[in-house]
């Protein structure tokens, strides 16, 4: 194999430090699809990520309705920032993107989970965030392995054919 030859990406590490809706789901679709292809796959969640694999969030996640410059209301007209304020809309919008993805065939976040990890793929929860949230090992999801710091899972990253993702 020449020097200049592309080598193929033989893992990949995503951290998922923002809890929405659509933030986890791109984190997901992201390591499921690298399990399936045979790709090495470690997930860290962060920060407010956290609500990706915490029990009594992760499956009731919220799409962001105000600040989002790319949502689009049906007909593909702009969605004004301020509709998203008023009371109620965020959980609409959000029941209407559960509802899409549902048709669509997209597992709720637990079924991702556990997807990704029968998989092979590893999911790990920030120590950092863990105890600054006040929350424990048993307020995860069951697909957690561990709870680590940040340099244990750059140790995991490894490797001059690894891919760090950042959502």
């Amino acid at each position: 194999m020449s020097s200049e030859e592309k080598k193929p990406l033989e893992k990949v590490c995503i951290i998922c430090a923002k809890g929405s809706l659509e933030d986890v789901y791109a984190t997901l679709v992201m390591a499921n699809g690298a399990v399936m292809e045979g790709i090495e796959t470690n997930v860290f969640f962060t920060f407010f990520g956290l609500d990706g694999i915490t029990k009594d969030r992760m499956n009731g996640l919220h799409t962001a309705t105000t600040g989002n410059p790319a949502m689009r209301m049906p007909g593909g007209l702009p969605f004004p920032t301020m509709l998203g304020g008023l009371p109620g809309v965020e959980a609409g919008v959000s029941k209407m993107m559960r509802h899409q993805m549902e048709e669509l065939d997209m597992p709720p976040v637990d079924e991702f989970l556990e997807m990704i990890t029968a998989g092979g793929g590893m999911i790990y929860a920030c120590k950092l965030a863990v105890d600054m949230f006040k929350l424990e090992k048993e307020d995860l999801s069951d697909e957690v392995d561990s709870i680590i710091t940040i340099g244990d899972f750059y140790g995991l990253c490894d490797g001059d054919r690894t891919q760090i993702i950042f959502t």
